[in-house]
C-alpha cells in the first residue's frame, strides 16, 4: 500500500491555462469530501474544481468529479493517476483557471493527468509496510550494550523503560520479526526474552 509523502500543491501552464493540483492525506471518504468542499470555497473564484481521489486499506472505494469540464476529461484522468501509481489514503483537486484557448477532449485528459502525476511526482510516495512492535525485556546488566547493538542495526527503540528490569520496544516488520528476535538472543546470549504486541505500519519512501 502506497500514499502520498505529504500534503502539497503543484502548477501546470497549458496555453494559458493554469492547472493547480493540490493532494491531500485523507483517512476516509468523509475526511475527502470535506476537504474537496472547503477548497472549492476557498477557490470559487476558478473556471474549474476537478477532483478524484482514493480511499480504503487496499484503494477500494474511489470517486471523481469533472465539475462541468466534459465528461471523462478531468476527474477520471486524474483518477487513473493516483490508481496506477497504486496510491490510497489520497485526494486530489485540479483548480483549473481558464487562459481563453480551448483545449479539446484530449488536451484536457493530458493537462489534468499531468497535474495530479506533477504533483505526486513533487510531494513524494511512502510505500505503508506492515511492522509489530517487539517488546525486549533485559536485566540492567545487559541493557547498555544491547542498546548499543540495536542502534548499530539501525533498530533504533521506540521506548525504553526502566524497573526491575529493562524494556524495549522496537519496531520491526513483520516478515523479520522471527529473525529479529533470534538476532537478540544471539546478541545477549540468550538472556533477553521478547514479546510481540501490535499490529502498525512504517513509512519507507519509494524513490
Amino acid at each position: 500500500m502506497r500514499m502520498i509523502k505529504r500534503a502539497g500543491s503543484h502548477e501546470l501552464e497549458v496555453r494559458r491555462s493554469r492547472f493547480v493540483c493540490t493532494l491531500a492525506r485523507v483517512p476516509d471518504e468523509g475526511a475527502a469530501a470535506r476537504f474537496i468542499a472547503d477548497h472549492r470555497r476557498a477557490h470559487r473564484d476558478a473556471t474549474h474544481n476537478c477532483t478524484a481521489y482514493v480511499v480504503g486499506e487496499h484503494g477500494e472505494i474511489t470517486k471523481s468529479s469533472d465539475d462541468g469540464e466534459p465528461a471523462g476529461t478531468a476527474g477520471v484522468p486524474m483518477l487513473e493517476v493516483l490508481v496506477r501509481r497504486g496510491l490510497t489514503g489520497v485526494v486530489a483537486v485540479v483548480t483549473r483557471y481558464f487562459g481563453g484557448v480551448k483545449l479539446g477532449a484530449g488536451g484536457l485528459v493530458r493537462a489534468y493527468g499531468q497535474a495530479v502525476s506533477a504533483a505526486v511526482d513533487a510531494v513524494g510516495v511512502v510505500e505503508l509496510r506492515p511492522v509489530v512492535t517487539v517488546t525486549v525485556r533485559v536485566e540492567h546488566a545487559v541493557a547498555g550494550r544491547l542498546l548499543g547493538d540495536l542502534h548499530g542495526a539501525g533498530r533504533v527503540p521506540s521506548d525504553v523503560r526502566y524497573a526491575g528490569e529493562v524494556e524495549l520496544d522496537v519496531a520491526v516488520e513483520v516478515a523479520e520479526a522471527a529473525a529479529f528476535e533470534a538476532w537478540v538472543a544471539e546478541v545477549t546470549a540468550g538472556r533477553a526474552r521478547t514479546r510481540r504486541g501490535a499490529l502498525g505500519h512504517v513509512e519507507v519512501p519509494v524513490p
